[in-house]
């Protein structure tokens, strides 16, 4: 019986060996993936707040309004949900996607989902999606983001809908990341700044904005991209340090059940040996 106890004891202690190489190993390749990603974010950022202060001065000039700043009444609703490409990540993906079916409740919206998990998430709800293309969240490009950007706003210019919104999780730090909803339609702009009247812009100031709308989007949407991926790669990273943590103290409690098995078999024997030679 000691002999089974033991066999099965060396089997469960090979597994967690197995699965603790492979959670470091996917540890090492998160970290590595995150310092690039982290600096991508932190790239971003500086555009977003430039092309805003940007629009502020614009809208800030103009007499009159875009329709892309007007408020609508509204009866559709529109969400790019960011989700990762793979799971474990702790609760990465079940956080963001928890925080957009809130935002979308009662609502009758359409889903551009980014990302294999918000995909096959979307796709199991039987969710309305605009597209299914942008299934890998790190293969998003600028480019890709232009594409998504001119669905939207012509989406919304004609009618297709009356709000738009980004569902992401904002990077904090490694072992901070926090789901976030912006609005990127319609766009919120500082009325109340002061006009630079010395700007002219041809053909006229509303022009520009309307024209400037799909890069300003593009970016909002690039910006919130980098700043998931980060999110996915730094909860990867704390999720598998955590399990081969854990995979290492189950090691030691493994060993110290074997040895205890080892030297119960081993005490049996003796005892055999003994009583066999007192007879």
């Amino acid at each position: 019986m000691a002999e089974v106890s033991m066999k099965d004891i060396k089997l469960r202690i090979k597994s967690v060996e197995n699965t603790r190489q492979i959670t470091k190993a996917m540890e090492l390749v998160a970290s590595s993936k995150l310092r690039r990603a982290k600096e991508r974010a932190e790239r971003s950022r500086p555009f977003f707040s430039i092309l805003q202060s940007v629009m502020d001065d614009i809208s800030s000039g103009s007499d009159s309004e875009s329709i892309f700043t007007k408020e609508k009444q509204v009866k559709n609703s529109c969400y790019i949900v960011i989700a990762g490409d793979r799971g474990l990540a702790g609760g990465y993906n079940n956080n963001v996607l928890d925080l957009a079916e809130v935002e979308m409740k009662n609502k009758n919206a359409v889903i551009l989902p980014i990302g294999k998990k918000a995909l096959e998430h979307f796709k199991r709800v039987g969710a309305n999606m605009i597209t299914s293309d942008f299934e890998s969240v790190e293969d998003i490009s600028v480019k890709n983001c232009h594409e998504i950007s001119k669905v939207i706003s012509s989406g919304f210019a004609d009618g297709d809908f009356d709000e738009a919104y980004i569902v992401y999780t904002k990077f904090i730090s490694v072992l901070s990341q926090e789901p976030s909803v912006v609005r990127i339609l319609p766009v919120a702009v500082n009325k109340n700044k002061e006009s630079k009247k010395y700007i002219l812009y041809e053909p006229d100031s509303e022009a520009v904005f309307n024209a400037i709308i799909p890069d300003y989007i593009a970016g909002v949407l690039w910006g919130s991209v980098s700043e998931s991926l980060a999110s996915e790669l730094g909860a990867r990273r704390t999720a598998m340090e955590a399990a081969t943590k854990n995979a290492g103290e189950m090691l030691d409690s493994l060993s110290l059940k074997y040895n205890r098995a080892r030297q119960g078999a081993i005490t049996q024997e003796i005892t055999e040996i003994v009583s066999g030679s007192e007879l």
